[in-house]
């Protein structure tokens, strides 16, 4: 799920606008996601090998396919050679900046899984930097532009996920000798530096995104104002409509956050978005008042 991202640099540029345009460049993002995903099941499955006795030992971790021994260590190995080079292959073929893209999250997350994951706060930034690349990707594979605000978004919603994960490990694993044995780096975190930056960065997340849509406007409104908008009122022929996503986005973190302090769910954010209703309804909203937004003249 997270994988889909990609898809963001292709909507929020308004490439879909041009018909030869938007059939290419979803067919090169549908080949990218895909060679990004080889490249994240060939991550995956390294860190559940490597973390296979702390795994056993999570009440929820312990189900995973190779701590179960569903998967055997040896066929483990063989995923994970396959997947990388099927991933990066096909990602150079696409493009050499998509492949240095793909490449550096590939080495970006083996120093995670050996070394980075150890190290606090470097642990936090680490995770955000894989939602990050997976959008840059995105953009870089199309050779698209993306907004500095927007990118500012992502940066600070990558960081509240990010923290928000340990803060759920913290959370499940309510023993502090319990949360050092699954992973050390939690014995240096306390619930009070996890709080104050999950307040940190859900406030840098929302105001990034507000002043996105402060400033995001359709310059073609500006010169072929729609007619219907001109007579009701001029000030409508500027594209402002992307702000009423603003209130939806305070819902989402709200929600996100409700769900961190329960612990249950939110290690893992796509598990929390496609189980939690009220969350999953305002992700859902988001994105339709975003597509309307964004391309409300095909309608």
């Amino acid at each position: 799920m997270k994988n889909f991202t990609l898809f963001a640099a292709l909507i929020f540029t308004g490439h879909l606008y041009t018909a030869p345009v938007w059939i290419k460049d979803l067919g090169i993002i549908a080949q990218a996601t895909v060679a990004f995903t080889l490249v994240a099941i060939a991550i995956y499955f390294l860190n559940d090998i490597k973390d296979i006795k702390a795994d056993q030992a999570h009440p929820f971790k312990k189900k995973r396919p190779i701590a179960a021994g569903k998967i055997s260590i040896p066929l483990a190995w063989s995923v994970f050679g396959i997947a990388t080079v099927w991933g990066l292959f096909w990602s150079y073929s696409l493009s050499p900046l998509f492949f240095a893209a793909t490449a550096g999250y590939w080495v970006l997350q083996i120093m995670y899984s050996l070394w980075l994951k150890n190290i606090e706060v470097v642990d936090v930034f680490v995770i955000a930097l894989g939602f990050f690349i997976r959008v840059f990707a995105g953009a870089l594979v199309i050779n698209a532009h993306l907004s500095i605000w927007f990118l500012l978004c992502v940066i600070s919603t990558s960081l509240f996920l990010a923290v928000g994960k340990r803060r759920a490990e913290l959370a499940i694993l309510t023993e502090q000798a319990a949360a050092i044995q699954h992973r050390k780096v939690m014995g240096k975190y306390s619930a009070d530096i996890l709080d104050s930056y999950l307040s940190m960065f859900a406030t840098a997340a929302f105001l990034s995104w507000a002043l996105f849509t402060f400033n995001f406007y359709d310059q073609t409104e500006l010169t072929n104002p729609q007619p219907s908008l001109v007579l009701v009122s001029r000030t409508l022929t500027i594209n402002k409509w992307l702000m009423t996503t603003i209130p939806v986005v305070i819902f989402g973190i709200m929600r996100y956050l409700r769900i961190i302090y329960d612990g249950s769910r939110a290690e893992s954010p796509e598990r929390v978005i496609l189980s939690d209703k009220p969350l999953l309804g305002s992700v859902l909203t988001w994105i339709l008042i975003v597509v309307g937004v964004l391309y409300w003249s095909w309608f």
